[in-house]
């Protein structure tokens, strides 16, 4: 007779069944150690670049830390126990109008960036909405203005801005508005950017159209629309664009440098720029390094606080744009 199982045997007992390990493929496990290889090689990756990126800010806050014959010795923990830290900030302000420049780049890009934000986005609304005979067509001259480098209308635009100066000085009722003025430092803002155009046309696109029509239904006019559902709708692009221009205006050295000559209407590029020739040895200078380097601080910093500031904003529109690509 055959050996029967040992163990309980029974309606109310359960049977006693050995379970065998799991023994995970061997082609599993290496594709888990090549991944963790793979991840282990992108955090070094990041690592390095974020010190590639990172190490010329660092150095510059240092080196405006320091005195003219040690700044550019290299040493990222200046000894700022010999002299004060702030005395080559000090002594920017007290040979150039800083805070002057510093508050003409902060009005000017600040106006600018919102007059092109809204003037793009009713143009970007309008061709992402309405559909018209010519849309395509209009929307393409618009992206097409993108070719054309600045340096083409350079010239150009400087010439309108010369008779409209004449003009307005020939007329004592009219506001001097041409050359040697802020105007055509923000006023042609008024009159959108095709990129930031095409940018939000392609973010209102994403709004559902049932929203707007909804809204037509229930009365509303084409600007209310616009006002009360696309513009909340694309906050993060407009954020986006809003910043972008910021930074753009912030930084530019082009458009002062040809329209300004008087230096209590310098922005801050061209105030750094007053700095290196007075004090830089190509302009005839001794070299103070140190205060040019310290005036560089003054025009970065800004930016950076900005943008940590709106960062969220910055990538969620990045991402929502990618996205609808």
């Amino acid at each position: 007779m055959a050996d029967r199982p040992q163990g309980p045997v029974g309606v109310g007992a359960a049977a006693t069944v050995p379970v065998p390990p799991v023994v995970m493929p061997r082609r599993r496990r290496f594709s888990h150690g090549i991944g963790a290889y793979k991840q282990a090689l992108f955090i070094l990756l990041l690592i390095v670049l974020s010190i590639l990126f990172v190490y010329p800010f660092i150095w510059l806050i240092s080196a405006s830390l320091k005195p003219q014959g040690e700044t550019f010795d290299n040493k990222l923990i200046p000894d700022i126990l010999v002299e004060p830290w702030y005395d080559n900030f000090t002594e920017v302000a007290d040979r150039v109008p800083v805070a002057t420049w510093f508050v003409n780049s902060v009005w000017i890009s600040g106006l600018a960036a919102v007059l092109v934000t809204l003037s793009s986005a009713l143009v970007a609304f309008a061709f992402a909405y309405f559909d018209f005979p010519g849309r395509t067509v209009l929307f393409a001259i618009v992206l097409g203005t993108m070719m054309l480098p600045g340096a083409v209308t350079m010239i150009p635009t400087y010439l309108i801005w010369q008779h409209i100066g004449e003009f307005t000085e020939t007329h004592a009722f009219l506001p001097h508005i041409g050359v040697n003025t802020q105007y055509p430092l923000w006023v042609p803002n008024l009159f959108g950017s095709a990129f930031y155009i095409f940018l939000l046309r392609q973010f209102f696109l994403g709004v559902p159209r049932q929203l707007f029509e909804a809204a037509r239904i229930d009365g509303d006019s084409y600007f209310s629309m616009f006002r009360r559902i696309a513009l909340p709708l694309a906050k993060p692009a407009l954020i986006v664009v809003f910043i972008f221009e910021i930074q753009a205006k912030w930084f530019d050295l082009i458009t002062p440098l040809i329209y300004l000559t008087e230096d209590k209407l310098f922005t801050l590029p061209l105030g750094i720029k007053v700095l290196l020739d007075r004090y830089g040895v190509g302009g005839g200078g001794e070299g103070e390094w140190n205060i040019i380097v310290a005036g560089t601080v003054i025009l970065v910093v800004p930016m950076v606080i900005i943008f940590a500031i709106f960062q969220r904003y910055f990538v969620s529109g990045i991402t929502t744009q990618g996205g609808k690509g």
